[in-house]
C-alpha cells in the first residue's frame, strides 16, 4: 500500500509500454502494493488523471447543424431557381421549390444526428462498477472513479473497466474479438510480452471495454479513459472526416459547372442583346430570366433524393438499412471492398471441420452450431457407428465438456467456451448429444482446464458403471500421456510421428487441433488428481476446429471478383488462420499474408504500394485497417469497409461506404457506418452493390433526359434573341415544362429496373466526369433537335400566319411530346427500345406519359390554364405537327444509338483480329 503524499514524480501513463514490464518493475512504476492505494491517494490521482471515461467531444449545435444542410450546391441551384420565379411572381412554383430546399435539409439534419451517436456507443462499452482494492480491503466502485495503480478484480461475466495489468490470474479467459477481430477467447497470463508485440498477442494485459468469459484475475490499473485502448479508437473516431461519396462529388462539380455556364450564357445574351441588338435592358433582363429558368436542371436535386431513397427501400427488402441516403450509390462505385474476418466473413461460430484418427481423416459438413451435417471420408458419407475411434472421440468431446447448446427461436446458440460448444455440434451431428450423455455417462469428477497444464479432465460411468477418464487439450500435452491409439482394428502401440504429421497438415490448413484420449481406469483416490495424468491412455483421435466462411460469403467474394471489384480481408485473427480462411474464400490465393507488425513499419508510399498488391491483412489495429483505407483511397480506390468490432469503427467511418454487421455487430461499428446488414450476411453486400450500379445508371438516364430538354429551351430563347424573333417559349412556359412535365416524366426512371449484365461489368473509374464526351455529345445533339422541333414549328406557324400564342403553345406542345419521346429512348443509354421490352417493360414510364398526356391536354384546352399561360385550342392538324416533331427526337435518338453500337462492334472486331 502507498501512503505518498504526492504524485508529481509519478510517470504519466502513456510513455510507458505497460505490457512489456513485470509486475514487481510494475508496482514501483506506478507507487502501488498489493494493499492497493490509499482513498486519499485514489482522490489526489483522479484530481491528476481525470474520470475513467471518454469525454464527448465538441459538437456543433442543432441550429448550425441545421444550417448546414443549406451548404450544398444542388440546394443553391434550387433556392436560385426559387429567387427568380418568386422575381417572375410565380409565388405557387416559389413555395414548391422551397418546399423541396427544407425537405432535404431536414432529412439530413436527421441523420447526421444519427450519425453522431457513435461516440455515444463506444462510450456505452466502459463498465459502470468496478472491484477495487482500495486501504487493503476490497470495495465496488464507479468505474469512472479509477486511477493508475488502482488494484482491480475480474471474475467471469465482468465487463473490464479500464486497461489492466494482469499480476494474478487463474484460468483467465476474455473475449476481445470487438477490440482486436480475434475469433476465439483469450488466455491471459500475467507474463510480460514483447515490446512489438501485436496487441492480441499481450497475454498479461486486459483491455478496457473487453469482456471475462472465464476464469479470475487481480490487475493493476494502467491506464483510463482517453488513454486506454478503447479511448484511442474514440480518439481517432473523432479525428476522421467523414469523406463525401463518389456521386456528391460529381453532382457537386456538374452543378457548378451548370451554374457557371447558365450566368455565362445570361451575361453574354444580356450584353449581346442590349449593345448588338438594342433591346432595352428591362427587356432583356426578363428574357434573361427566362433563359436561366430553362437553363437551371429545378427537378435534378429531387429527382435525385427519390432515386436513392427507392434504392434504399430496395435494399431494406435484401436486409440492407441504409443510413446515409447517398451510400446507396456509392456502394455501386466501390473498386474496392475491405472485409473484417470475424462475424463478417465467418459465422463466428467455431466448428469441427476435421477428425483425424489412426487410419482414417474424417470431413466435418455444416458449419456453425446447428446440428445438422454429415461425417464422410473422401466425400462418401458414413456410419460413425461403424468406426469405433471415431465413434469414442465424438464421446469424450461431448463428455470432457462444460459448454451448452442451446436452440431459441429457431437460432442455435453455445454457452461456455466456443471450442467447446464446437464439441458438443460435433456430437449432437452424430446423435450423440449431452443430454444422452449426461444420462449414460455421468460425471463424477473433473480437473478443469488450466493454461499451465493445457488440458481438461473429467472421469465417468458407463452403463455398466465400468470406470472412464477422458482428457481433452493440447496434442504434445496429450502424446505424452498415451502408450496407445485406438484404430479400426482395436488398440495398437502409439505411432507418436503419425500424429504429429496430422497435426501439422490440420495446423496448415488455418485449424485450431485439439486431441482426445481416454483411459478405462479408477481414479488413484476418491477424486481426480494429476497423478491419474501421467500414462495409460488411449489416444483416439486429433479434432480440426475453425470459425468456418460462410457458404453465402464464398458465392459473394466471387460475384464481386467477376464484377471487378478487389475484396481484401482485414483481420487481428492469426496469420495462418487469415491465410486458410482467405484461401476458402479465394481471396489472396497465392500471395502473401502481411501482419500488423510489418504494416507499422511501412511508410505511406510503401503501404500504398502493398495496399493495392496484398489481398489478406492479419493481427492488424485499428490504427492498422484505418491506414489501409486511407491508403488504398489515396491510390484513387472508392473503398467500402465492412466489420462488426468497435475496433471497425474509424476505418467505416473513414471508408466511402461504412458496412457494419446487424446481429452480432457492436453498436459502435453500427453507428460508426453508412449502411446495416440486418442479416450479416456478406452476400447482401454483392447485392447492394448490384443495386447501386443500377441506381447510378438511373441518375445518369434521368440527367440524360433532363439537361437536353433544358438545353432546348435554352437554345430556343437563344435563337429568339440573336435573330431578333419573338420568344418562342415565355418563362412561366418554361417553368411549366420543367416543374410539372419534365419532373414528372423524370420520376419515371427512378423505377428503372437494373439492365441486364450489370454485374459483368467493371467499376467505374473513381474519377469518370458524370458528363462524359459522350454525355455532352448526346445532350448537344437532342438540345438542338428539341430546338429545331419547337423553333421550326413556331416559326412555321407564324409564317402561315397563326397567332403568336398559338405558334407558342405549339412550341410548348412540341417540347413535352418530344419528352415523352425521349423518356422512352432514355430507358436505355445504347439498347435499342425498339421492342416490347422496350417499349412496355417500365410501367412507370406508361404511367408517367399517361399523368402527363392530361396535364399537356389541359394546359392547351382548359380555360383556367389558357388564362395563366396564354395557351389556346389546338386542331387535330396542329397535333399531328406536334407529334411530328416528336418522332422526330425518337427516331434519330434510336439511329445514333445504332450507329454507336455497330461501331463499337467494329472495333472491338478489328481489336481480336
Amino acid at each position: 500500500m502507498t501512503n505518498r503524499s504526492t504524485t508529481d514524480d509519478l510517470e504519466k501513463p502513456p510513455s510507458i509500454e505497460w505490457h512489456t514490464l513485470p509486475p514487481a518493475q510494475l508496482e514501483h512504476l506506478l507507487q502501488t502494493g498489493t494493499g492497493g492505494l490509499t482513498k486519499a491517494e485514489a482522490a489526489r490521482r483522479l484530481a491528476q488523471y481525470g474520470p475513467n471515461r471518454l469525454a464527448p467531444p465538441k459538437r456543433r449545435g442543432p441550429l448550425l447543424r441545421l444550417l448546414m444542410q443549406f451548404h450544398n450546391i444542388l440546394l443553391y441551384v434550387m433556392m436560385g431557381s426559387a429567387v427568380i420565379t418568386a422575381l417572375l411572381g410565380h409565388w405557387i412554383d416559389t413555395g414548391v421549390l422551397m418546399m423541396a430546399v427544407v425537405i432535404n435539409a431536414i432529412i439530413g439534419f436527421i441523420q447526421e444526428g444519427k450519425a453522431e451517436s457513435a461516440l455515444d456507443a463506444i462510450r456505452a462499452m466502459l463498465s459502470p462498477r468496478a472491484k477495487v482494492i482500495r486501504d487493503g480491503q476490497r470495495h465496488e466502485i464507479d468505474a469512472a472513479d479509477l486511477v493508475p495503480g488502482d488494484w482491480v478484480a475480474l471474475a467471469s461475466g465482468d465487463r473490464v473497466p479500464a486497461d489492466l495489468r494482469l499480476v494474478d490470474v487463474r484460468e483467465l479467459r476474455i473475449e476481445e474479438a470487438a477490440l482486436t477481430g480475434e475469433s476465439l477467447p483469450v488466455e491471459k497470463s500475467s507474463e510480460a510480452a514483447a515490446t512489438d508485440a501485436p496487441l492480441g498477442d499481450r497475454y498479461g494485459m486486459a483491455y478496457s471495454g473487453t469482456l471475462v468469459v472465464y476464469g479470475q484475475a487481480t490487475g493493476i490499473v494502467v491506464t483510463t479513459g482517453t488513454l486506454t485502448e478503447l479511448g484511442k479508437i474514440n480518439q481517432m473516431l473523432t479525428g476522421i472526416r467523414r469523406l463525401t461519396t463518389p456521386l456528391l462529388r460529381q453532382v457537386d462539380r456538374v452543378g457548378r459547372v451548370l451554374a457557371l455556364t447558365i450566368l455565362s450564357m445570361s451575361a453574354a445574351t444580356f450584353v449581346l442583346g442590349t449593345l448588338w441588338r438594342d433591346h432595352s435592358p428591362a427587356e432583356m433582363f426578363m428574357m434573361v430570366v427566362a433563359l436561366a429558368a430553362s437553363a437551371i436542371p429545378e427537378g435534378l436535386p429531387a429527382i435525385m433524393t427519390v432515386t436513392l431513397a427507392l434504392g434504399v427501400q430496395r435494399m431494406a427488402r435484401r436486409h440492407a438499412i441504409v443510413r446515409r441516403l447517398p451510400a446507396v450509390e456509392a456502394l455501386g462505385s466501390v473498386t474496392v471492398i475491405c472485409s473484417d474476418k470475424t462475424g463478417t466473413l465467418t459465422r463466428n461460430e467455431m466448428t469441427v471441420q476435421r477428425v483425424a484418427c489412426a487410419g482414417h481423416v474424417f470431413d466435418v459438413g455444416g458449419v456453425g452450431y446447428a446440428p445438422a451435417g454429415d461425417v464422410s471420408i473422401d466425400g462418401r458419407i458414413i456410419d460413425t457407428g461403424h468406426y469405433p475411434a471415431l465413434a469414442m472421440a465424438i464421446r469424450a468431446g461431448v463428455l470432457c465438456n462444460d459448454a451448452r447448446l442451446r436452440e431459441d427461436d429457431g437460432l442455435w446458440r453455445i454457452e461456455g467456451d466456443p471450442t467447446e460448444g464446437a464439441l458438443l455440434v460435433l456430437g449432437a451431428k452424430t446423435g450423440f448429444t449431452r443430454h444422452l450423455g449426461d444420462e449414460a455417462w455421468p460425471r463424477l469428477d473433473v480437473i478443469p482446464f488450466e493454461s499451465q497444464h493445457r488440458f481438461m479432465v473429467t472421469y465417468h460411468r458407463d452403463g455398466d458403471n465400468e470406470p472412464w477418464i477422458f482428457v481433452k487439450g493440447a496434442p504434445e500435452r496429450i502424446f505424452d500421456m498415451c502408450i496407445a491409439q485406438l484404430g479400426h482394428d482395436g488398440e495398437r502401440p502409439l505411432d507418436v510421428d503419425y500424429w504429429r504429421r496430422m497435426v501439422t497438415d490440420t495446423a496448415a490448413q488455418g485449424l485450431r487441433v485439439l486431441a482426445l484420449a481416454c483411459k478405462q481406469a479408477l481414479p488413484r483416490g476418491e477424486r481426480l488428481s494429476f497423478g491419474d495424468m501421467e500414462s495409460g491412455y488411449v489416444l483416439l483421435a486429433l479434432v480440426g476446429i475453425i470459425d468456418p466462411p460462410r457458404e453465402e460469403a464464398v458465392r459473394a467474394v466471387s460475384e464481386c471478383h467477376h464484377a471487378g471489384i478487389r475484396v481484401k480481408m482485414i483481420t487481428g485473427d492469426h496469420a495462418e488462420t487469415a491465410r486458410a480462411i482467405g484461401a476458402q474464400l479465394a481471396i489472396g490465393v497465392g500471395k502473401p499474408v502481411i501482419t500488423g507488425a510489418e504494416l507499422a513499419m511501412m511508410d505511406d508510399a510503401a503501404l500504398r504500394r502493398v495496399a493495392m498488391e496484398v489481398d489478406v491483412f492479419a493481427r492488424t489495429a485499428p490504427e492498422h485497417k484505418l491506414r489501409l483505407v486511407q491508403a488504398l483511397q489515396s491510390d484513387g480506390q472508392v473503398v467500402a469497409m465492412t466489420g462488426d468490432g468497435v475496433n471497425d469503427a474509424p476505418a467505416l467511418k473513414r471508408a466511402d461506404v461504412g458496412v457494419a454487421m446487424g446481429m452480432h455487430g457492436t453498436e459502435a461499428a453500427k453507428e460508426a457506418c453508412d449502411m446495416v446488414l440486418a442479416d450479416d450476411n456478406f452476400a447482401t453486400i454483392a447485392a447492394a452493390v448490384r443495386e447501386g450500379r443500377a441506381v447510378y445508371d438511373n441518375l445518369k438516364k434521368f440527367i440524360l433526359f433532363m439537361l437536353p430538354t433544358n438545353g432546348g429551351e435554352a437554345l430556343v430563347v437563344i435563337a429568339a434573341i440573336l435573330f431578333e424573333l419573338a420568344l418562342p417559349l415565355t418563362p412561366a412556359q418554361v417553368l411549366w415544362i420543367n416543374m410539372v412535365t419534365s419532373s414528372t416524366l423524370g420520376l419515371a426512371l427512378a423505377f428503372e429496373p437494373a439492365e441486364h449484365g450489370i454485374m459483368n461489368r467493371r467499376p467505374r473509374p473513381p474519377g469518370e466526369a458524370l458528363l462524359s464526351g459522350f454525355f455532352v455529345w448526346r445532350v448537344l445533339m437532342v438540345s438542338v433537335l428539341m430546338m429545331t422541333g419547337a423553333l421550326g414549328l413556331f416559326l412555321w406557324e407564324l409564317e402561315i400566319g397563326t397567332s403568336i400564342e398559338t405558334a407558342r403553345t405549339m412550341s410548348v406542345n412540341a417540347v413535352v411530346v418530344a419528352e415523352m419521346f425521349y423518356l422512352v429512348n432514355s430507358r436505355y443509354i445504347l439498347a435499342p427500345v425498339v421492342n416490347l421490352e422496350g417499349l412496355t417493360g417500365n410501367r412507370y414510364i406508361v404511367l408517367a406519359i399517361a399523368t402527363c398526356i392530361p396535364l399537356q391536354l389541359a394546359y392547351t384546352h382548359a380555360p383556367m390554364m389558357q388564362s395563366i399561360f396564354d395557351s389556346t385550342n389546338l386542331s387535330l392538324l396542329e397535333w399531328a405537327k406536334v407529334l411530328g416533331a416528336g418522332l422526330l427526337v425518337f427516331s434519330v435518338a434510336e439511329l445514333e444509338k445504332f450507329v454507336i453500337r455497330r461501331t463499337r462492334l467494329s472495333s472491338r472486331l478489328v481489336a481480336h483480329a
